[in-house]
């Protein structure tokens, strides 16, 4: 069983709900190391994306990637800061790897490592720097893991998910030294940080989504 189209655009949808859920709490994480706009940024963003969706002209969508090449062009041209460029790049890297009707096990793997690549190469962050990296990074290993074990596309989804908000958490302790909070030097510890908490989530909602299915 493999992850389609109809999946790909569920996460968009499900994406644009937890982040509206959570735009104040990104927001005020954001405020204490950043510039107080990392939720309201996406949650723009994602709105603007399921806006393209639902639009009644928009070209068929027969592959993966064409519905993750329109959230990487979207948040690229709406969102401001950081997290359009981070977030779009990491998309767009996605796309190129999952130009098919459907992902399978492996297929999920490449997808994250492809956004993983896309968000190292355009920050230029590596693990352990208070980054959306320090969540990406986790659920990449998680997720190959768990397919190496023989899991199916959702179970990997899954494992990525919660390695993703386990290393959310584990920045809260880190010493920021990439980005605006790394301007704050000691004073970034004790927070945790905006980017990996919408990663969580945003990986969180790909789980949702595939739950969510007719073989579910």
């Amino acid at each position: 069983m493999g992850l389609d189209v109809v999946w790909a655009e569920r996460w968009v949808r499900r994406t644009a709900e937890v982040v509206a859920e959570a735009k104040d709490e990104l927001t005020e994480l954001d405020r204490q190391i950043g510039d107080g706009d990392h939720g309201e940024n996406l949650h723009r963003g994602f709105q603007a994306v399921v806006a393209k969706l639902d639009e009644p002209d928009a070209a068929e969508r027969t592959e993966v990637g064409d519905v993750l090449k329109l959230v990487a062009t979207t948040l690229m041209s709406k969102v401001g800061g950081a997290s359009g460029p981070l977030y779009g790049t990491a998309f767009l890297r996605a796309a190129k790897r999952s130009a098919r009707p459907e992902v399978d096990t492996s297929g999920v793997v490449v997808l994250l490592e492809a956004a993983l690549e896309g968000v190292t190469s355009r920050g230029r962050a590596e693990p352990g720097e208070k980054t959306m990296v320090d969540a990406l990074t986790p659920a990449v290993e998680a997720a190959t893991a768990a397919a190496a074990a023989g899991q199916d596309p959702v179970e990997v989804l899954a494992a990525a998910a919660d390695a993703a908000e386990a290393g959310a958490r584990a920045t809260v302790p880190m010493v920021a030294t990439k980005g605006r909070a790394s301007y704050l030097g000691e004073r970034s510890a004790g927070h945790e940080d905006p980017g990996a908490r919408s990663t969580a989530l945003v990986l969180g909602a790909a789980r949702d989504a595939a739950l969510a299915g007719p073989d579910r």
